[in-house]
């Protein structure tokens, strides 16, 4: 295929993407710390709080794959500043909020427009970039996205014990306008791929996100209620019916929403486990950490944001080492390294639950996962054609909401000894869950993920 003319602004423009990646996954921590107080000022059930936050990755999750489609067939500029004037304008309607329904829709909203943002603007960052630009570009990306996480903690306790929580989301819209007007100006206007401009697959649209919405649900529930609850069962068997339908549907249609050999292709299938193992560890690390400091040891949101803040550091340099050694070690070698330290820093809390010794271990698996998120980016992502883009980068997206589903999901399980009660057990139980987990994760990487692809093999995917 012939290589796009490199763009002189790709450097700017990943610059913005991120931010706008970053106003997304900010979206999930930086409502977590900020839940009790609007709990409070709006009189919210213990149901309508969950949604507040399951309602967004829900939405999120189970409309990425569609998203990433529609980036395909119609241009992934156009989808990208659809998403971020959605988001901006849903962030503005969740903030001036006065009832749950008010809340919750505004979270609905807030989740359509990332599932369209999310995976364009990945697709962009592909077609924007080639060879080891590419990794360090996915580098960047990483670090955004994974440190975002942490920062969105600290950014939370600020604006929820400064100008209340209805900055957590005021702040989008600002930063959600000025990003668009830049984006509409940097990005060159792109045409889609396929010239005859062939329909949605609206059905396989409809079975995919609904299975995908299903099974997210199903991990939510599985935390909140348990995991051998009728519920959870009956969500977990409707998701997969649902997939195996989407499967025969795509063999059958003649416009296929996507191609679903895709999903078999070994550096796809890696890089959507990487990516699951190192949301899930992530969140585990958020939700462990945050729970910890606030209600065993008694810090305010604004403490446990500042605890937080060697995490962020950890993961972006994390990641941002990653992105410049990829090119020359390859992927295997480095996906063993960060799941490796991911699992030796969660074994530290596990080990010694102390304040100290909580903050090391996490910001210390926090610079493991960061390096895993840049190899599932660069693996899935960096040898597919330019017409696969929005799909595969919807197929990573989609399992970044998976592992982060899962990872809250079990460990809520797992620590609700210490959630409910004043015991240190249930904390030390599940870093020590998630330390295993990195742990057996090292042996299924070292097995699945590619190698440094050989001269030959480079040559042959850039011309075909």
């Amino acid at each position: 295929m012939n290589q796009p003319a490199i763009h002189p602004a790709r450097w700017r423009i990943l610059g913005l993407l991120g931010v706008a990646q970053l106003m997304l996954i900010l979206d999930v921590t930086v409502v977590a710390i900020a839940l009790p107080h609007i709990e409070t000022e709006l009189g919210l059930s213990r149901e309508a709080l969950t949604w507040t936050v399951s309602a967004y990755t829900l939405t999120f999750g189970g409309l990425m794959l569609l998203g990433g489609r529609i980036a395909d067939l119609v241009g992934a500029k156009q989808v990208m500043l659809t998403g971020l004037l959605l988001f901006t304008a849903a962030s503005l309607t969740t903030g001036l909020a006065e009832s749950a329904a008010m809340l919750v829709g505004g979270r609905i909203a807030q989740g359509v427009g990332a599932a369209l943002l999310s995976p364009a603007a990945l697709s962009l960052v592909v077609a924007l970039f080639d060879g080891e630009e590419r990794n360090r570009a996915l580098g960047v990306w990483s670090a955004l996205g994974g440190g975002g996480a942490a920062l969105g903690v600290l950014l939370g306790g600020l604006l929820t014990a400064g100008p209340g929580w209805s900055w957590v989301f005021y702040v989008n819209v600002p930063i959600g306008l000025v990003i668009a007007v830049a984006l509409a100006v940097l990005v060159p206007k792109q045409q889609p791929w396929s010239a005859q401009r062939p329909r949605l697959d609206v059905l396989g649209a409809i079975l995919v996100t609904s299975a995908t919405a299903s099974l997210t649900y199903a991990l939510i529930a599985a935390g909140e209620r348990g995991w051998l609850t009728r519920l959870t069962g009956w969500l977990v068997l409707a998701a997969a019916v649902g997939y195996v339908l989407f499967v025969v549907w795509q063999r059958r249609a003649r416009s296929p929403l996507m191609d679903v050999r895709l999903l078999v292709r070994r550096p796809v299938a890696t890089g959507a486990f990487l990516i699951l193992m190192a949301t899930a560890l992530m969140i585990a690390v958020f939700f462990l950490g945050t729970f910890y400091f606030q209600q065993a040891q008694g810090y305010d949101a604004l403490q446990t944001g500042l605890l937080f803040l060697p995490v962020a550091v950890a993961t972006m340099l994390g990641a941002n080492l990653t992105g410049r050694l990829i090119g020359r070690w390859g992927g295997r070698g480095l996906a063993v390294a960060g799941l490796a330290v991911a699992a030796v820093g969660m074994a530290v809390p596990a080990l010694s639950m102390h304040p100290v010794s909580v903050v090391i271990g996490v910001s210390v698996a926090a610079a493991g996962t960061g390096a895993m998120f840049v190899v599932a980016s660069a693996t899935a992502l960096g040898q597919v054609a330019p017409h696969e883009a929005g799909v595969a980068s919807g197929i990573v997206s989609t399992f970044h909401e998976f592992g982060a589903s899962l990872g809250a999901a079990v460990v809520s399980s797992v620590a609700a000894a210490s959630l409910v009660g004043n015991t240190l057990s249930g904390f030390a139980s599940g870093f020590t869950v998630a330390a295993i987990a990195a742990a057996a994760g090292i042996v299924i990487a070292a097995l699945v993920t590619p190698g440094r692809p050989r001269p030959a093999d480079q040559v042959a995917s850039s011309s075909s």
